[in-house]
């Protein structure tokens, strides 16, 4: 027998000893010393063979069908655990795909509100002239209630803005016009949308894509009030990248009573009665750019060109042909000291106080015999009121005449007459405009123009207890006196006085032959302010020498002017009118300064 059957022999029978032992319930300590005899053996057996010691063969078939149940009821759990853990991973899988929805909406939900990936508003792209599309632009003024329901496009400049709830009210407004724009949260409108327009700083120009629509009631604030733009699409084209010197509102707001439209002007503001804010005269100036979007100021300007166009035609119309002369003039252009003088490459030279040498040179010199010019003219005058400038436009005609000045009168009041009809028939809109910032009277004027003589001027002042004598001139305060008595009297704002003292005129003008204190010429005036200034012009260059001599005119400054008069020169006439000046009086304004477009006094040569 071998060593290792020895050891399971003696494993066996200490096994069946313990057994029977342990049947009998014999206390272990009976039989523990066989327990250790038999964990030795065990151990040596291990040591003998190298594996452990194991049950009988009928004891390993008895394991290995517990074994096999075991397996069996394994695998039932793992059928069952497998089914659970595939329910419990169908029911996560569902709560992720849920989750992940919910958080796909609220993204979205998040996306819009901010616009992302939305390109119906935003900054437009720099104009740059890099394309051209098919867009078609619509002229605010164009849009009435036949348009409802049509899709526009318009520019302008933001007036104002109200953000009311989830929706925004903007006023645009383009040169005379405003319309009012909507925009309201919808699926096609964001929240980021209505956000960004309210947040445009006021004056920012943009482009307005949206349906016309009519409202339940007019828009007040707006020119056009019977419709409104539902806005679909607006981008920034221009926005306002420094901060406003003052609210177009407040420049917009109307005149707290009447101002003076004589005197002296000091640039400072009266504090408005009514406690609003309105911008100051100087502050208007100073951001003239900003100043002319108003309304009142657009209209004024239109008015403007107009009466630049009707003097055109209406001229045109009676054969007169328009000239262009210099500026630059050697000497003084009507003899005086109020020139702004220059150097001229080492010769003495100013800026033209009028175009009167070289236009008389061309009517009666030149064969021309009626011109016209619109051009600036200079006067350094240090005259700090509310109607001088230092640089206005004037309008200036000469022509011939057969054998009476009255002739060049006849063209003057015609020529008036024209102008403010037209401006009464072609400017209703802008004269309103203006009517609502800068409340005044239609100009009352009577056909033909009335005709006073200077004496008879000077007569209706001492009648009404004025010092004024007949060979005197007229100061401001006398003519503006003068205006009111002729109006109370003759029902007119526009009249001409002719017969002027000759001391009181340019060394040109033509003597009165009945009274050689006297001239030839004439002055108009509108509400009691002389707009136009002129005469029949002496033709004679002996005459014109000995006149120049008298004024202490240097010859030699205006050689070239007599010399033109001695190749024959015909009779002729003419005069000068300050464009601005027509258009402050015609309007009723208190100052010069709010019908030139960027005024020069004598404190002021910018912007």
């Amino acid at each position: 027998m071998s060593e290792a059957e020895e050891i399971v022999a003696k494993i066996v029978s200490l096994g069946g000893q313990i057994a029977a032992a342990k049947a009998d319930k014999k206390p272990i300590e009976e039989w523990q010393s066989k327990l250790n005899e038999m964990l030795a053996l065990k151990t040596k057996y291990k040591e003998v063979t190298g594996t452990d010691y194991g049950p009988p063969k009928k004891e390993k078939k008895k394991a290995a069908s517990q074994q096999q149940q075991q397996q069996q009821a394994s695998s039932k759990n793992k059928e069952k655990n497998a089914k659970k853990a595939a329910a419990k991973a169908e029911k996560e899988a569902k709560k992720v795909a849920q989750r992940a929805e919910r958080e796909k909406r609220e993204r979205e939900k998040r996306e819009k509100l901010a616009g992302v990936g939305q390109d119906n508003f935003g900054d437009a792209e720099l104009v740059q002239s890099k394309v051209i599309t098919d867009k078609q632009w619509m002229s605010i003024e164009h849009l009435k209630p036949v348009l409802a329901g049509k899709e526009v496009l318009v520019r302008g400049h933001i007036h104002t803005s109200r953000e009311v709830g989830k929706g925004v009210f903007i006023l645009i407004r383009s040169t005379l016009y405003s319309v009012q724009g909507v925009c309201f949260e919808s699926k096609e409108i964001s929240n980021a949308m209505v956000k960004y327009i309210s947040n445009l700083p006021a004056e920012s120009v943009v482009d307005v894509a949206g349906v016309v629509t009519v409202p339940d009631q007019p828009v007040d604030s707006a020119t056009q009030k019977m419709v409104e733009i539902s806005i679909t699409q607006l981008h920034c084209v221009s926005k306002v990248c420094a901060p406003m010197p003052f609210l177009m509102e407040d420049a917009c707001r109307p005149d707290c009573g009447k101002e003076t439209d004589v005197g002296e002007y000091t640039g400072e503001d009266k504090v408005s009665e009514d406690g609003l804010v309105r911008v100051g005269q100087e502050v208007r100036l100073d951001n003239r750019w900003l100043d002319l979007r108003t309304p009142a100021n657009q209209s004024i300007f239109r008015i403007e060109s107009m009466i630049g166009h009707l003097f055109r035609e209406n001229l045109m119309g009676k054969g007169f042909v328009e000239i262009h002369t210099p500026k630059l003039i050697g000497g003084a252009s009507e003899g005086g000291s109020e020139v702004f003088t220059l150097d001229y490459f080492g010769q003495q030279a100013c800026l033209a106080m009028s175009p009167q040498l070289h236009k008389q040179m061309t009517a009666a010199c030149s064969g021309f015999e009626r011109v016209f010019e619109v051009g600036p003219v200079f006067r350094a005058e240090n005259s700090n009121t509310r109607r001088h400038l230092c640089e206005f436009t004037g309008m200036d005609l000469e022509m011939a005449i057969h054998e009476h000045y009255d002739e060049v009168l006849e063209v003057f009041s015609d020529l008036f007459i024209a102008i403010f009809d037209g401006i009464n028939e072609r400017c209703q809109n802008e004269l309103e405009r203006v009517r609502e910032q800068h409340p005044f009277e239609d100009l009352k004027y009577l056909r033909p123009t009335l005709k006073i003589s200077y004496a008879e001027g000077c007569k209706l002042l001492r009648d009404a207890g004025v010092d004024q004598d007949d060979y005197e001139d007229l100061s401001t305060k006398n003519e503006k006196q003068l205006g009111n008595i002729v109006k109370e009297k003759y029902g007119t704002d526009f009249f001409f006085m002719d017969k002027y003292p000759l001391s009181v005129r340019p060394f040109y003008t033509m003597p009165c032959p009945e009274n050689p204190k006297l001239s030839n010429s004439f002055d108009f005036f509108i509400r009691g302010q002389e707009i136009l200034s002129g005469a029949q012009r002496i033709h004679e260059p002996d005459m014109i020498e000995e006149r120049a001599k008298l004024w202490g005119i240097p010859l030699e400054d205006i050689k070239s002017y007599v010399d033109s008069f001695r190749h024959g020169a015909v009779p002729h006439g003419g005069g000068g009118i300050g464009l601005e000046r027509v258009v402050m009086l015609f309007l009723g304004l208190p100052n010069i300064r709010k019908s030139a477009w960027f005024p020069r006094d004598p404190k002021r040569i910018a912007p």
